[in-house]
């Protein structure tokens, strides 16, 4: 995760703003809660375009990564409830397939050193996870 977990807030126009209306918070129309955002990106994408993307959390209250950051401004986080639905993106003949991704909050962070991570098989030996996997075979 890049940055923190903020509301999605509905668009607001200069007229609004001008008015001194309250910004409003975006609710989701199924289930009626409300929206948070925050940009997660993946190292291993090689395309740029898709390495980094929006996930909407849907809950009651500001959901808190249950990480600590690893870098400033990032942390690795385990989403909980992830759904992709796919959309058309673009406009005319250049459109293409894009993904809007869900979430209901963060999976509690797991302490110690599990065995299944990957920081766990690689270190030591010098090999990797598929010279293990080949060796295995």
């Amino acid at each position: 995760m890049v940055g923190e977990v903020v509301p999605d807030n509905e668009f607001q126009s200069r007229e609004d703003r001008a008015a001194g209306r309250p910004v409003r918070q975006r609710v989701d129309e199924v289930t009626g809660k409300r929206q948070w955002k925050c940009t997660v990106t993946d190292p291993d994408e090689e395309k740029a375009k898709r390495a980094s993307f929006e996930v909407t959390f849907l809950a009651d209250v500001q959901p808190v990564p249950t990480t600590s950051e690893v870098l400033p401004g990032m942390r690795p986080i385990e989403l909980e409830g992830l759904t992709a639905e796919p959309r058309v993106g673009g406009q005319g003949e250049f459109k293409y397939q894009t993904y809007v991704f869900r979430a209901s909050g963060f999976k509690a962070a797991v302490s110690g050193t599990g065995t299944g991570s990957k920081a766990s098989r690689s270190s030591g030996s010098g090999s990797s996870a598929a010279d293990d996997a080949s060796k295995a075979a």
